[in-house]
């Protein structure tokens, strides 16, 4: 059976004719046909599948300008309004979770149960976003002299943007936006191009739960666009998530310009597992964490540390797993892992497997040579694992960001920490062990700010704060939680006196409040 015949008859193929994905600015959809747009592929057929907008300066101060308009009548709205429309986009989302899944399994490529899973964990951060409110509140302190009253106000920036990867077209969105719209502020959202399925449900499913127009937009685009938010005068702040090379730009350029940034950028996560682990649990979880979404997380584990005796059990029990992994279209049910995003960065990946051959690092399981026999065109790749891995290497220093599992073997506990440690990227980290002691060392002597005990793949909860540090995060506030309603707000000052007539008079002394 032809590849073609498969893809008809699995519900694979492209509609007819293709469709073309416009930004979303002021409430709708741009009616006019792009002037640039980029070829959207599926990833398990190697086949376009659709056209997005390529846009740039004239694209994001349209969408500026439209943020602009709206953000007065917004900021002024009452708390319980916006509650309100916070309330009926987290039903809209988890209503419409399955199809905004499979959207994202058909866009990126990753199983259809792990997209699911990120719609899910987005949910948690809309969640959080719905409470806004309560965290809204400023301080007072009575009487800090006689008759006068301080307190004070916190509130919205003006218009803001996001930029976010390909990898996690709705969860890391959905970490960003959420608290930006329920302080306050009109957003400006650069999506990846790659992945603009989801992306435009969610515009949608805002437009649906009452949210004012202009408030929300979105500009696909590339390093045009990128750049003109940078440089926008009307845009007071922006969060950015993806490469460091990048984010370290969009921070430097961004503040260079006044605004306030978050930039959180790349990761070598390392998990760390002590001999008296459960081996079976550890090799379970390097496999799950290392090859889950084809590597193409920021928290995944890239690197396992094995102490001690550790490695030979560990090794073992990671091939095993490993000869039962099934990779395919990631609709299809048993299928562990999904293709690669993108053909290019398929490409990438093979010459960091390369790499490390070069640099003599022992060559456990080459995924290089897998084909799907059913979708040769598809971007797949299998499952690399690489032992015998050392800190002078290039592939244990930079991130891959794909199915590349490497294994460090060290002698002690105190060698794994001063590797974690002293490694440049510092975003997630995690230790396997049945020893109480060792974990409580390790949680308050690594100095990674994400960390599990026997969780390979520590993402906090949607109500708690994300984000990295070293060259895993550039600014002073992290993503979500309280951090986020501080990131997008600010706050005033107010000292107050009404009139009294026994205190009028002129006095040139500087005010005291005694």
């Amino acid at each position: 059976m032809t590849q073609d015949v498969l893809v008809e008859e699995r519900g694979l193929a492209a509609p007819e004719p293709i469709e073309t994905i416009n930004h979303w600015i002021g409430g709708a959809s741009l009616a006019e046909l792009p002037a640039q747009t980029q070829d959207v592929f599926n990833p398990a057929i190697g086949h376009v599948i659709a056209k997005v907008a390529r846009g740039g300066t004239t694209e994001v101060d349209r969408a500026v300008q439209a943020a602009k308009v709206a953000f007065p009548a917004w900021r002024d709205a009452s708390l319980m309004a916006r509650e309100n429309v916070m309330f009926a986009f987290r039903e809209l989302v988890y209503r419409h979770r399955e199809e905004m899944a499979r959207l994202i399994t058909r866009d990126h490529g990753k199983t259809y149960p792990d997209a699911l899973g990120e719609v899910l964990r987005g949910l948690e951060t809309i969640d959080f976003a719905c409470s806004v409110p309560a965290l809204m509140g400023g301080m007072i302190t009575p009487n800090v002299s006689t008759n006068v009253d301080a307190y004070t106000i916190r509130q919205p920036l003006g218009v803001v943007a996001a930029i976010t990867p390909f990898n996690f077209p709705a969860m890391v969105p959905m970490w960003i936006y959420p608290i930006a719209v329920a302080t306050g502020n009109a957003v400006v959202w650069k999506p990846s191009s790659h992945t603009p399925g989801a992306t435009r449900l969610q515009a949608e499913l805002w437009k649906e739960a009452g949210l004012p127009d202009g408030i929300f937009n979105v500009v696909y685009g590339g390093r045009e666009a990128v750049e003109a938010i940078l440089e926008h005068p009307d845009i007071a702040a922006l969060q950015f998530v993806g490469s460091t090379a990048v984010g370290r730009h969009v921070y430097e350029t961004g503040t260079k310009n006044g605004k306030r940034v978050g930039a959180y950028t790349g990761a070598k996560n390392h998990m760390v597992v002590l001999p008296d682990a459960d081996m079976e649990l550890a090799a379970d979880s390097a496999v799950s964490a290392g090859f889950g979404s084809a590597g193409e997380r920021c928290m995944a584990i890239a690197t396992v540390v094995a102490v001690g005796e550790a490695g030979d059990r560990l090794i073992q029990l990671i091939v095993e797993r490993i000869g039962r992994l099934k990779v395919g279209p990631g609709m299809e049910p048993g299928v562990d892992m999904g293709p690669i995003y993108a053909s290019e960065h398929r490409a990438s990946i093979i010459r960091w497997i390369e790499k490390g051959v070069a640099e003599g690092a022992t060559l456990v399981h080459d995924g290089r040579p897998f084909r799907h026999p059913e979708y040769p065109d598809g971007f797949y790749l299998g499952v690399t694992l690489f032992d015998h891995v050392t800190p002078e290497m290039e592939i244990y220093r930079e991130e891959i960001f794909g199915p590349v599992l490497t294994v460090v073997r060290v002698a002690t506990y105190d060698e794994a920490l001063r590797l974690v440690n002293s490694h440049h990227y510092a975003n997630g980290t995690a230790i396997f062990t049945n020893d109480g002691g060792a974990a409580r060392r390790y949680q308050m002597e690594c100095q990674t700010p994400m960390i599990g005990i026997n969780v390979p793949i520590p993402v906090p909860y949607g109500h708690f704060s994300f984000g990295g540090d070293r060259d895993s995060a550039f600014g002073a506030l992290k993503m979500r939680g309280q951090d986020g309603v501080r990131f997008f707000t600010k706050l005033k000052e107010v000292t107050s006196r009404w009139p009294d007539p026994s205190l009028r008079g002129l006095n040139l002394g500087f005010p005291r409040t005694t």
